[in-house]
């Protein structure tokens, strides 16, 4: 017998998902305010100290003080604007270069040992040098964030075209199928999934980049704000720039992971 979508087991089954995705987000939550409650009640209570790590309640109150003056809003603006510049041209860039090295074989097994230096390289360390060569200003911070993520895209983007399987490869060209045509047809479209991975990945390597760039040359943005507050001791607002750049990177994870949804459920 044919099982419909209307039938019991098939309704049981959706709501015990859904149930289980309650309990999890239930149980995150209730872990987040627990970590809060705890901090807060060891600071008061003399535990920890409040000159090295602050407390929760100070650094509400700095964030509602900032939020009022419409201070933060521009720091905020500022460092996602750099990071969506930083993660597009990296990923995009990055991608094509995956593209063409797969196409090319040969340059590919040429270029192979200096990627893999590159990727061994620390570019954090090279920031300085980076910010000499492109400019300070905004330009100099998202040329850092597109270094750090270029090179892991090209390389994991590369490795994803490379596992295609063969078999499938072999059938097209059985066809008369080109190489043009295998990539847009079979590569691409069979690695989508696997590239709106490799932009999550990116996200975090993109406000790395931003962040280090506005520690060293920037006067806005989140980076900034965390590196004054640190230069003038002022714990609660490194933290308080801590978590809006978490929440930041949060928001911009979770609609990548809309518009993946939405992608296989299209599929």
């Amino acid at each position: 017998m044919k099982l419909n979508n209307k039938s019991d087991g098939y309704i049981n089954y959706i709501n015990n998902l859904k149930k289980e995705k309650r309990n999890i987000i239930l149980s995150q939550v209730l872990l987040l305010v627990s970590f809060l409650v705890i901090w807060e009640v060891l600071a008061n209570f003399g535990v920890i100290d409040l000159f090295l790590f602050s407390k929760p309640s100070d650094i509400f109150n700095l964030f509602i003080s900032y939020i009022k003056n419409g201070e933060l809003l521009r720091h905020v603006l500022i460092s996602v604007y750099e990071t969506i510049l930083g993660l597009f041209i990296g990923t995009f860039l990055g991608i094509i270069i995956a593209i063409i090295l797969w196409y090319f074989e040969k340059l590919s097994k040429i270029l192979d040992p200096f990627l893999v230096v590159l990727n061994a390289l620390p570019k954090t360390a090279l920031a300085p040098i980076i910010i000499v060569w492109a400019g300070a200003g905004i330009k100099g911070i998202v040329v850092i964030a597109v270094t750090i993520s270029i090179v892991v895209t090209i390389l994991s983007a590369y490795n994803y075209f490379l596992s295609v399987d063969s078999e499938k490869i072999k059938m097209l060209k059985s066809f008369g199928a080109t190489k043009f045509q295998i990539l847009f047809k079979l590569i691409i479209p069979s690695n989508i999934s696997n590239l709106i991975n490799i932009t999550k990945i990116n996200i975090g390597m993109a406000w790395v980049g931003v962040i280090v760039g506005e520690f060293l040359v920037s006067r806005y943005g989140i980076g900034y704000l965390i590196v004054y507050g640190g230069q003038v001791f002022k714990l609660d607002l490194v933290m308080m720039g801590v978590f809006v750049l978490a929440f930041c990177a949060f928001v911009m994870y979770e609609i990548l992971n809309i518009i993946e949804k939405i992608y296989n459920n299209r599929r």
